[in-house]
């Protein structure tokens, strides 16, 4: 855990010293290269499905030209969804919670047990989804995937170090105190028990979310990437003023 805090600690030196709503770089972790972008909690990070007319955007490209004045300085999808893109699992935008929370009924990897929920207010929490409800946090933004990474310091109790299982996966973790979150998208395929481990033994931080799999795509303008690909259900967008 003292290498875990080191490279928190450098991670977050590179933040300090950027002056920009998202950090995003390049890191290595088992000689396997991941893309982490660092959020802090005072920035406009928010959940997205629909435009204005109510017809899912589907990408980035749609969800930035939807913005009035506004700049997207980052995106990522933002969980799973079904054919239609209705998000899988509990989703709450500006306020309004728009499908309810779910065990996952056996619904691919949501249906691992535990999953988890990302609440975002003036702070950001991975909670694993019976404890939030049992808190009963108020959210502004929210949404349910699965399974957990990390809960509590602990990996998800299903994942093997020896799985064959390698996919593209992307995925959310929170700080303890909540003053920010980063994403992580691995740039190779993976195993579970690695990109779990890349949140807690190389980023430090307690809880972690799993979003998906090969659809995982990633907005980071300051790396000069803006993958296309699938169409996409939920995304999460940071937004700055100004366009």
């Amino acid at each position: 855990m003292i290498r875990a805090a080191v490279n928190l600690a450098a991670f977050l030196l590179l933040s300090a010293t950027t002056a920009q709503a998202v950090t995003c770089q390049n890191i290595t972790f088992e000689a396997t290269s991941f893309t982490a972008c660092e959020i802090q909690a005072d920035e406009d990070l928010r959940l997205f499905l629909r435009d204005a007319g109510g017809t899912v955007l589907g990408g980035f490209n749609a969800l930035a030209g939807s913005l009035e004045d506004q700049t997207l300085s980052f995106a990522t999808n933002a969980g799973m969804y079904h054919n239609d893109r209705r998000p899988v699992g509990l989703y709450i935008e500006d306020g309004q919670q728009i499908a309810a929370p779910s065990d996952g009924g056996g619904f691919g990897n949501f249906g691992l047990l535990p999953n988890g929920i990302f609440c975002i207010n003036d702070r950001f929490r991975v909670w694993e989804s019976a404890a939030y409800a049992t808190s009963k946090p108020t959210c502004d933004h929210a949404t349910q995937s699965g399974p957990m990474l990390v809960i509590d310091g602990a990996l998800h109790p299903r994942f093997l170090p020896d799985s064959t299982s390698r996919r593209i996966r992307n995925g959310v973790g929170s700080a303890p105190d909540g003053s920010h979150a980063v994403f992580v998208i691995s740039n190779s395929s993976v195993t579970f028990h690695q990109f779990a481990r890349v949140f807690r033994d190389h980023l430090g931080l307690p809880n972690a979310l799993f979003l998906d799999g090969s659809i995982s795509r990633l907005h980071a303008p300051d790396l000069n990437r803006s993958d296309s690909g699938f169409s996409l259900g939920p995304m999460f967008g940071v937004v700055e003023q100004g366009g």
